[in-house]
């Protein structure tokens, strides 16, 4: 098994490396794989090591330039062709993204409801969905109090954070969302939790949140830790380390 990042270049490094470290796999580059009559392996210095499993970082455009992205130096050439035929196991799969859909969130209760006939144990956070009329007004109405999120988006980018915004860019936003509905959302600005962080020459209050990790197979595996994101930037609200977002430690107290 072998964890696939982009390099040391790529904003989430450091929670590839700690990820491979854990899972005691091993973290390779797309040039350190190679695909051989539709298999995959790794280079090593004992000559090439078959790979089974493959934890990718990188998204999918980028994954096999002989299938997406022709000018992606991320991948491997031939990777695609080994999974539909079996041969390798790529977590996650080709098109899992879809459940990265914000507009999919929404319907997080309604799937629960349809699929266990049972009712969340969790509230979701209220949503609204633009391609919904009555619902895209509320939000027209409300910019300034509300966050808009884009659908397909990730790494906090292209969204407004409607209370730090300008009139400017609550128009702009209006425009996007009249132009095209399917591709919002919106939530009211959650109240994130503050950690100190050493500021210039002074401890100021900058915003958190926790990504904990979870293993599933048969069960369920919380691992005991998880990554603490914070803002750098004074009042920020966007935590995610590609726009220079940092990390904290993660301290678990037991009750023994």
């Amino acid at each position: 098994m072998v964890v696939l990042t982009p390099g040391i270049f790529n904003s989430a490094y450091f929670e590839h490396s700690f990820l491979a470290q854990r899972m005691g796999a091993e973290l390779v580059e797309g040039g350190d794989l190679v695909v051989e009559k539709d298999r995959v392996f790794m280079r090593t210095i004992d000559g090439l090591s078959q790979v089974d499993v493959i934890y990718r970082r990188i998204g999918d455009l980028f994954l096999d330039p002989s299938v997406f992205n022709k000018e992606s130096v991320l991948g491997v050439t031939g990777l695609f062709r080994s999974w539909v035929k079996g041969n390798v196991a790529l977590a996650n799969a080709p098109g899992a993204g879809v459940a990265d859909d914000k507009i999919i969130y929404t319907f997080v209760p309604k799937i629960i409801k349809y699929y266990l006939d049972e009712d969340p144990i969790l509230p979701n956070i209220t949503s609204y969905i633009c391609i919904d009329k009555v619902q895209r007004q509320h939000v027209l109405q409300n910019l300034d109090k509300l966050v808009i999120k884009p659908a397909n988006e990730s790494g906090g980018y292209g969204i407004l954070i409607g209370p730090q915004s300008t009139k400017q860019q609550r128009a702009e936003f209006a425009r996007r969302i009249k132009a095209d509905p399917r591709n919002y959302m919106a939530q009211p600005l959650i109240a994130l939790s503050t950690l100190p962080v050493l500021g210039d020459r002074v401890v100021e209050p900058r915003h958190v949140d926790l990504r904990p990790f979870v293993l599933q197979a048969d069960k369920s595996y919380v691992t005991a830790g998880g990554l603490t994101r914070v803002a750098m930037t004074k009042g920020s609200y966007i935590v995610n380390s590609s726009q220079g977002g940092g990390s904290k430690d993660t301290w678990i107290v037991g009750d023994d």
